[in-house]
């Protein structure tokens, strides 16, 4: 068991994305079959198109993006619960004036973030 605040994990910058950090609050050391971590992208920055070997499911905690996934397009804000399949094409563009900040829960297995063209 563990209990710790998230001011003490570290941020880490994330270079695929723009204006983008992650914080693994748990990870696979700790808990064996999934970890948490916590997004947040700052107003004008976002991810590009990308996949992951691993699914995700994610809760807003605040701000708001505009998100890709798959062939749909979804604006997104607090309290909203997205789920995104294992090697499905997904981007984030943080929209308005405060960070879009969310959790996002992934199986402890392998991962690895490809960044895809996009086609439009």
């Amino acid at each position: 068991m563990s209990v710790k605040s998230s001011d003490t994990v570290k941020k880490q910058k994330i270079d695929a994305g723009q204006g983008t950090t992650k914080q693994v609050l748990i990870d696979g050391d700790e808990a064996p079959n999934f970890a948490l971590r916590r997004f947040e992208i700052e107003p004008g920055g976002g991810m590009p198109l990308h996949t992951n070997k691993v699914e995700h499911e994610q809760y807003v905690l605040g701000g708001k993006a505009h998100i890709r996934i798959g062939d749909r397009e979804y604006d997104v804000g607090k309290d909203d619960v997205i789920y995104i399949p294992a090697g499905v094409p997904h981007s984030y563009d943080s929209t308005g004036d405060e960070p879009f900040v969310f959790l996002c829960v992934v199986p402890n297995k392998e991962d690895r973030i490809e960044i895809v063209e996009a086609d439009d």
